[in-house]
C-alpha cells in the first residue's frame, strides 16, 4: 500500500449476520480461562484459543491445521480417544481426566471434556475439546493420601512404644525399682502426648477438607489463656535449650471468642517456633492493641523461612524448603489461617532467611 492509499471502510456485521455471531463465539471462546481447541470431522485443529496456548507451550500458528493428536500427544490418543467418540456419536459428550505432553516434553494431568460440534441441520462440523491443567490438584491429592499414611504410621508407632512398655510394667511390676517406673511411665506419657496431637491435627484436617470448622464462641481472656500457655511451654524450652520470653504491657481486653482454638492457634506457632529454632535462641510472645484489633506476635530467631515459600505457607499440605527433614503434616499453618478468620481476623508472617520469623495474630476487640 502507497503512502496517501486508505484503506477501504471495515466489514460491518449486520443485525443476524452470521460474521457477527462468529466473532461473538470466538471472543467467547478467547476469552474463557480454560484451554478450549476445536477439530474439523478430520481432527485437524481448526482453533486454539489464548488459555490452550498457555497450557501446550503451543502458538496458535504452530497448531492449526495439525491433527489433534500430534499437538496434544494424549494419553488417549491411541486407546479411546473423547474426540472419536464424540465425531463417531457414540457419546455425546465425554468427560475424563488423562494427560497430554506440551511442547517442552513434559506431561501434564488434565480433565478433559470433549463433545461433537452439530449444526442447525444436524451435519456434524467437527468436535470441541475443553481441558485444564490438574496437576496442582493432583498434587494436593497426593499430598492427602500421603498425610493419612503418615497419621496413621505414627499413630501406630505410638501404641507400638505405649504397648510394650505397658507389658513391660505388667510383667516386671515386682522387679522394677522406682526410678525404672518412672522412666517407663515418662515414656507412655510422652507418647500419649504425641497421639493426641496427631488425633487433633487429624480431626482438624478433616473439618477443614470438609467445611465444618466450627468455633463456639463465650468470654475470653487472652491474657489468662497466654500466660497458661506460656507456662506450660517452659519446660519444653528448658529442655530445648530455648529461651521463652512474654512482653506483655498491658492487661488485654476481655473478647467473645473460642478458647480452645485459638489455644490450638497459639500452639500450632509455638510448636512451629521451636521446630525451627536452634539452642541458644530466643523465641518472644508479644501483644499490643490498635482502637479496634489486638495483635499476638510469636517470634523467633531461627533459620526463617525462604521468600518463595512465602506466599504458599498457609496453603494446605505445603511444606516450604525449610522444612526437609522436620517434622510435619503441612496441616498446622492452615489451621491457625482458618481458625483465626474464623474469628475475623487475619494472620500476617514476617520473615528474612537466617533471621527468624515473626507471626501475627489479629483479633478483632468486638464480633461483628
Amino acid at each position: 500500500m502507497t503512502n496517501g492509499e486508505r484503506k477501504g471502510p471495515p466489514v460491518q456485521a449486520v443485525e443476524g449476520d452470521p460474521r457477527e455471531d462468529l466473532l461473538f463465539y470466538r471472543f467467547i471462546i478467547d476469552s474463557l480461562p480454560v484451554a478450549i481447541l476445536t477439530v474439523d470431522s478430520q481432527y485437524r485443529i481448526t482453533s486454539f484459543n489464548p488459555w490452550a496456548e498457555e497450557v501446550t507451550g503451543y502458538s496458535r500458528d504452530e497448531a492449526l491445521g495439525h491433527y489433534c493428536g500430534d499437538i496434544l500427544q494424549g494419553g488417549m490418543c491411541k486407546l479411546d480417544c473423547p474426540l472419536k467418540r464424540a465425531i463417531r456419536r457414540e457419546s455425546s459428550f465425554v468427560r475424563l481426566d488423562t494427560t497430554i505432553q506440551n511442547k517442552q516434553g513434559e506431561t501434564i494431568p488434565v480433565r478433559m471434556n470433549t463433545a461433537a460440534l452439530i449444526d442447525d441441520k444436524g451435519a456434524l462440523v467437527g468436535a470441541v475439546e475443553a481441558f485444564q491443567d490438574i496437576s496442582f490438584m493432583k498434587a494436593v491429592e497426593r499430598e492427602k493420601d500421603n498425610l493419612i499414611s503418615m497419621f496413621a504410621h505414627d499413630m501406630k508407632s505410638s501404641l507400638t512404644i505405649i504397648g510394650g512398655f505397658v507389658l513391660r510394667l505388667m510383667k516386671r511390676a515386682t522387679d522394677l525399682d522406682d526410678e525404672k517406673r518412672r522412666k517407663y511411665l515418662g515414656i507412655i506419657q510422652e507418647e500419649t502426648n504425641k497421639l493426641d496431637f496427631l488425633v487433633d491435627d487429624f480431626l482438624e484436617f478433616a473439618r477443614l477438607q470438609t467445611g465444618k470448622l466450627k468455633l463456639n464462641f463465650e468470654t475470653t481472656s487472652l491474657d489468662r489463656e497466654l500466660m497458661e500457655l506460656m507456662e506450660t511451654y517452659q519446660a519444653k524450652a528448658r529442655q530445648s535449650g530455648i529461651k521463652l520470653e512474654f512482653q506483655d504491657d498491658k492487661i488485654l481486653p476481655v473478647v467473645e471468642a473460642d478458647p480452645n482454638r485459638l489455644r490450638r492457634a497459639f500452639t500450632n506457632l509455638l510448636d512451629n517456633a521451636f521446630k525451627y529454632s536452634t539452642k541458644g535462641g530466643t523465641i518472644t510472645l508479644s501483644t499490643r492493641e490498635t482502637p479496634k484489633e489486638i495483635m499476638i506476635t510469636i517470634r523467633d530467631n531461627g533459620q526463617g523461612i525462604d521468600p518463595e515459600d512465602l506466599p504458599h505457607i498457609f496453603e494446605i499440605f505445603y511444606r516450604g524448603k525449610g522444612a526437609n527433614g522436620k517434622e510435619g503434616s503441612g496441616v498446622g499453618l492452615a489451621i491457625v489461617k482458618a481458625i483465626v478468620e474464623g474469628h475475623g481476623g487475619r494472620v500476617l508472617v514476617e520473615s528474612e532467611p537466617g533471621k527468624g520469623a515473626a507471626f501475627t495474630i489479629t483479633l478483632p476487640k468486638s464480633r461483628g
